[in-house]
C-alpha cells in the first residue's frame, strides 16, 4: 500500500520520495516522521492507537521524548497537550483518562488525528480516514480536514469512496494496478470520470 511506503513501513519496488524538493530515504517510521510525515491508518483499531492506554496517553504518544525530562513526562505539559486537542476536535469523551477502546469510532479517529497534528506534519497522510465511522463524524472529520488544508498542511488523502474524494480534495490521482489511469482537478472530475479510470476503461485512457 502507498501510504505504508511512504512512511517507511513497507519497501517499495520502484520510484522516489521527494519532500519540498529533497529526496528521502525512507526506509523506517522514524525516518517519515524525522522529515514532517504523519499517517492516520486505514485501520486504525490495528495501527492507529493503543485501545487500552488513554484519550490523553494515545494523543502525546508521538510525543513523548519532547515532553519528557530525564525519562519522567512532564503530566502537566501532557494535560495541557491533549486538552487542547479534545476541545479544538470536540472529542466526546468523560475525562481525558477513558481508555480509547471505550469510545465512538468517529471519536478515536479524531485522536488518531491528533495525536499527529500535535507534531505539526508538514504532510499528513489520510488512509480512508471515515471508514467504520457514523454519518455525523464523518462530516466532522472532513471539516477537520480542509480547515487543516486551508491552513496550508499537505494532505495525501486514500479513499475508496467516490463521495468523499470529490467533496474533499483539490486534486484527485486515481491508480488501478499500480499505474496511473486519471488525473482530475476538483472542478473536473465526476463519479463516472473517476470510475473509468479506477477500472482502467479505454475510454479513461
Amino acid at each position: 500500500i502507498a501510504s505504508r511506503c511512504i512512511f517507511g513501513l513497507d519497501e517499495y519496488d520502484s520510484g522516489e520520495i521527494v519532500i519540498n524538493g529533497t529526496k528521502c530515504e525512507l526506509s523506517h517510521p522514524r525516518d517519515a516522521i524525522g522529515v514532517g510525515i504523519g499517517l492516520v491508518p486505514e485501520d486504525r483499531r490495528r495501527d492507529g492507537f493503543v485501545p487500552l492506554m488513554s484519550v490523553k496517553e494515545n494523543i502525546v504518544l508521538p510525543l513523548l521524548v519532547s515532553i519528557s525530562r530525564r525519562g519522567w513526562i512532564d503530566s502537566k505539559l501532557e494535560t495541557d497537550i491533549a486538552s487542547k486537542f479534545v476541545s479544538t476536535f470536540d472529542i466526546r469523551t468523560p475525562t481525558l483518562t477513558q481508555k480509547l477502546r471505550n469510545l465512538s469510532g468517529g471519536n478515536q479517529q479524531k485522536v488518531c488525528l491528533a495525536k499527529w497534528l500535535a507534531r505539526k506534519p508538514s504532510l499528513l497522510i489520510l488512509d480512508e480516514p471515515t471508514r467504520g465511522i457514523d454519518v455525523g463524524a464523518k462530516a466532522e472529520i472532513h471539516k477537520l480536514i480542509e480547515q487543516l488544508a486551508q491552513q496550508g498542511m499537505a494532505i495525501l488523502m486514500i479513499s475508496s469512496e467516490l463521495p468523499e474524494i470529490i467533496g474533499v480534495s483539490d486534486n484527485i490521482v486515481v491508480f488501478h494496478e499500480g499505474r496511473i489511469t486519471g488525473r482530475y482537478s476538483a472542478a473536473e472530475a465526476t463519479q463516472e470520470k473517476l470510475m473509468l479510470s479506477a477500472t482502467a476503461s479505454r475510454a479513461a485512457v
